[in-house]
């Protein structure tokens, strides 16, 4: 670990290899998070993946890069006793500590599923940074195309989002806090009355302390305490588990871009005949929604340059 200072702002610098089980196909990863990336505070390439984060001791900023030399965590840091924290958030993030091949093996006896698992041997399901952001992220991207929510969601952290510390390299914003959605939301946020009660709503309960989350929540618990918020459905509350708590076993049937890909590969896209043959890829459904949402076309941002 290395100590710095950026135009007056002091932080820890830490560069360490990530350890995972293979496969790991890391550019599809890439290009995940590129898909959904919030300009300001992600930046998503072939070879490596950055952001921005608040952590308990300040702000932070990483970026996990693949070269060719094995995959690395390039990290800074307000406060030095953050790396460990930020270390582990990342594994989370990118499902590292996942046993790829016990699904692979398991999906792969699901006779529609076994050629989206020779395509993409070790797929992993994205965790989440922050339990909160990712709800607030899936609120405001619930029956939106990803892109529009990618526009709606950069829109809003640069009119309520802090700005990135100066060692944040090529960023330029926080994601905006729970505290300030609550503040700020009614006169920054737009769309349907329904969708902005939902995200201010979740916000207040929140900063309330009505509503908390954390990857060690009881998952019926979490569940229930997100369907009691008004305009939470079913689909949040699953993918905030899926996400959050690593829940392997998730299968997001009320999702239209899974149903799709269910067509596509000649599954009913009716939900009650979906759920019945989804049985037979449990207890890996979280995985097999991923494979059904199918590969993703990377944005015009998806470049080879370093920098953002």
């Amino acid at each position: 670990m290395s100590s710095f200072r950026r135009s007056g702002t002091a932080f820890h610098e830490e560069d360490v290899a990530l350890e995972h089980r293979e496969p790991l196909d890391t550019r599809e990863l890439f290009v995940w998070f590129a898909v959904h990336a919030v300009e300001g505070v992600e930046h998503a390439i072939p070879t490596s993946y950055s952001r921005t984060v608040m952590l308990p001791g300040g702000p932070a900023w990483f970026r996990v890069h693949d070269r060719g030399h094995g995959l690395r965590l390039h990290s800074r840091v307000t406060d030095p006793t953050d790396l460990p924290v930020l270390t582990a958030r990342v594994r989370r993030l990118l499902a590292l500590d996942a046993d790829p091949v016990i699904v692979d093996r398991a999906l792969s006896r699901v006779p529609e599923l076994r050629p989206l698992v020779a395509a993409r041997p070790g797929l992993r399901v994205v965790g989440s940074m922050d339990p909160e952001e990712t709800l607030i992220r899936t609120l405001v991207g619930q029956q939106i195309s990803l892109a529009a929510a990618r526009t709606v969601l950069g829109a809003r952290t640069r009119e309520m989002g802090a700005p990135a510390p100066a060692f944040a390299t090529g960023l330029t914003q926080m994601f905006p806090t729970a505290r300030a959605l609550a503040e700020h939301g009614e006169q920054f946020l737009r769309g349907p009355q329904a969708r902005i009660r939902a995200v201010l709503g979740a916000a207040r309960a929140l900063i309330s302390g009505e509503l908390s989350l954390s990857p060690d929540d009881d998952a019926a618990q979490q569940r229930a305490a997100l369907l009691a918020l008004p305009g939470v459905g079913p689909w949040t509350a699953d993918t905030v588990r899926m996400r959050v708590l690593k829940d392997p076993d998730v299968f997001l049937v009320d999702d239209g871009a899974l149903r799709a890909g269910a067509a596509r590969i000649g599954l009913p896209s009716e939900k009650r005949a979906l759920t019945a043959w989804a049985q037979d890829a449990a207890p890996w459904r979280s995985c097999a929604t991923t494979h059904l949402w199918g590969p993703l076309t990377p944005p015009s941002t998806f470049t080879e340059s370093e920098q953002p």
